[in-house]
């Protein structure tokens, strides 16, 4: 679709949206060969797609330094995941249109709180793209030594990043085929791991159970809020809505199945490598996953293999983050809450959202390339812990204002106290991360929603003096 200078007219409202059949109708008008709807496999895909990714990949040795009370965080966090996945499949039940937690906040709250939501998961997107190349080229030190020089490194993040955006720019067809098969290609390396990894299970490799200093309870909160990038994704089917066939059944099926299935790999992924790769090298690791392959048979053919999967797998996940990273801003800008550009579409895809974000993402890479800080990975994803908690907070504010508002077109009292409870969980759940995130990222997380604000302010005006 494309837009003109002016502003855009306003999305439907939540009762008319309810009363139509079909709510990609209006977020698109491109229909052409390029551009295809995604049934409950691809949105499954897109969902275990996004959310199994560079995260598991590196984040085993991230949480290391923690000691193996990081297991429990990983339980925790799965709690919680799962908490939000159901929120975010009841909330698109009752408003399926493209832009996710963007369309929940603004349809309970008002335009500020929308606005606040869309540009908050903009920032992680990007920001999530960037820690996932830099993640990607970990495991491509295995097969072709990139590491060793900060350009070298930095050049193929770059490289990383790019080429998923042009599958974007050739459509959400291209998109849909990247993603389902990355997403296959990806559980060869993962169940090898997690299941074979448990006949080779050696609990002395596990090391102490609270490595570092302070309680365990801050431990588990700092882990967890390392991980939690690695769970990113759980809203995935709701903010590309608009683009899935019967989004009211699929958007919450895909949802629960991916985020379960994603947190069952996880979980056993996780204690395999613990339990395969000695702790004080699984703290020093760039690619545990192969560490672990190389440990159970011996050699360094397996970490190849793993290495080539894990790349195709962080591929993937870039390619479906890349078309994520231009929804919101799409479903925004057409409310008139992102600069016009954001709404205009081609084969199906917001392709200045795409282009805004990977040159985004690809300054954040050379920025933290050459700042020099050895920790550029944990870096960025203390940041996107701290964005991410905003949208979904605001997302179970608004399921949680429904419930209490008792409205009997938004409410199910049959799963009244069941829905209650599940979105109290999930409340308590973001809060609980964006305590864990740390001093700094919520610094510089908040630098990032102020200069929204301005943003906001500067549309706002425009759009009344238009009006």
């Amino acid at each position: 679709m494309h837009v003109t200078g002016t502003v855009p007219p306003s999305a439907p409202a939540p009762q008319e949206a309810l009363k139509t059949s079909d709510p990609a109708e209006d977020s698109s008008g491109d229909t052409g060969r390029h551009a295809r709807r995604f049934g409950l496999p691809v949105a499954t895909a897109l969902v275990m797609g996004n959310i199994i990714g560079g995260g598991i990949f590196l984040l085993p040795a991230s949480v290391a330094p923690y000691g193996t009370v990081s297991l429990v965080a990983f339980g925790v966090l799965t709690v919680g995941a799962i908490a939000l996945a159901l929120v975010f499949g009841r909330l698109a039940e009752r408003d399926p249109r493209t832009g996710g937690p963007y369309v929940y906040a603004r349809e309970a709250f008002g335009d500020f709180a929308g606005f606040l939501a869309a540009w908050a998961y903009w920032i992680t997107t990007w920001v999530s793209n960037a820690a996932l190349a830099v993640a990607a080229v970990g495991y491509l030190d295995v097969l072709i030594p990139v590491n060793g020089h900060r350009w070298s490194a930095c050049l193929a993040a770059l490289t990383l990043q790019w080429l998923p955006a042009l599958a974007n720019f050739a459509g959400t067809r291209y998109v849909g085929a990247v993603q389902l098969v990355s997403t296959v290609l990806k559980f060869a390396p993962l169940l090898l791991v997690a299941v074979g990894g448990l006949f080779f299970f050696d609990p002395h490799n596990l090391g102490p159970f609270h490595a570092g200093g302070g309680s365990a309870i801050g431990a588990v909160s700092a882990s967890a809020a390392i991980l939690l990038f690695s769970y990113l994704g759980v809203e995935s089917a709701a903010v590309s809505a608009g683009e899935v066939r019967n989004a009211r059944r699929n958007v919450g099926r895909a949802t629960v199945i991916g985020t379960t299935g994603a947190a069952l790999v996880y979980l056993l992924g996780t204690l395999s490598v613990f339990g395969t790769v000695a702790h004080d090298r699984l703290v020093k690791s760039t690619a545990p996953f192969s560490d672990a392959v190389n440990a159970m048979f011996g050699g360094s053919w397996g970490g190849w293999a793993v290495a080539l999967a894990a790349l195709v797998s962080m591929t993937g996940c870039l390619n479906g983050w890349t078309l994520l990273s231009a929804q919101t801003p799409y479903a925004a800008a057409r409310d008139g809450l992102f600069p016009a550009p954001f709404a205009r579409r081609r084969r199906g895809v917001p392709t200045v959202g795409v282009a805004v974000t990977v040159v985004l993402a690809s300054l954040l890479t050379v920025y933290n390339y050459t700042s020099g800080s050895a920790k550029v990975f944990e870096i960025l994803v203390l940041l996107t812990t701290f964005t991410a908690t905003v949208p979904y907070l605001l997302a179970t504010a608004a399921q949680l204002f429904h419930l209490v508002s008792g409205r009997q077109e938004l409410v199910d009292r049959a799963r009244l106290v069941r829905d209650a409870l599940v979105a109290s969980v999930a409340a308590a759940f973001s809060l609980w991360l964006v305590a864990g995130a740390g001093y700094a990222a919520v610094y510089q997380g908040v630098l990032f929603l102020f200069a929204g604000v301005i943003v906001y302010a500067v549309l706002a005006a425009r759009r009344q003096r238009t009006a």
